[in-house]
């Protein structure tokens, strides 16, 4: 899968180098994600953001027009997110709340954890799988999920 990280700091690049593995072909910014700068992730499939980046329902239009099927937000909640321009494109969310708030450094630990998820809600999407947990859809693709097992 090729995915997009914004608002990268220096700190998380090695981290999610590791969770990787070269397993997808990850472009790391330290630009924020906004309508100027969203055409970064024309050819990806995916978006990793961060707190301050605008994903606003005009941001998520640009990203779904250029093919973007997964957003993937490694912030405390999913807030800054609009969901239901999401669901519009039908694009799949994930959030990742072990990450501190902006302007903390986290422990080591903590930085990999987040990086691990990332990648493995990358690899769960890449397999057409719903993301568990970490699902945070409009829609609610997880509650789909759960319906199917509880069946």
């Amino acid at each position: 899968m090729k995915a997009i990280a914004y608002s990268i700091k220096p700190f998380e690049k090695e981290f999610l180098a590791i969770a990787n593995r070269k397993k997808h072909e990850i472009t790391l910014i330290s630009n924020p994600l906004g309508l100027e700068t969203a055409i970064f992730a024309a050819g990806k499939d995916a978006v990793i953001v961060f707190t301050n980046d605008d994903v606003s329902a005009p941001v998520i239009s640009i990203l779904a027009g250029l093919g973007i099927r997964y957003i993937v937000t490694r912030s405390l909640d999913a807030s800054h997110i609009d969901k239901a321009a999401a669901a519009q494109f039908g694009i799949k969310l994930s959030n990742i709340p072990s990450y501190p708030a902006e302007n903390i450094e986290p422990d080591e630990d903590t930085l990999q954890q987040t990086a691990d998820q990332i990648i493995r809600n990358l690899d769960l999407w890449q397999l057409n799988k719903c993301v568990g947990k970490a699902c945070v859809c409009a829609g609610g693709c997880k509650a789909a999920v759960l319906e199917e097992v509880l069946k």
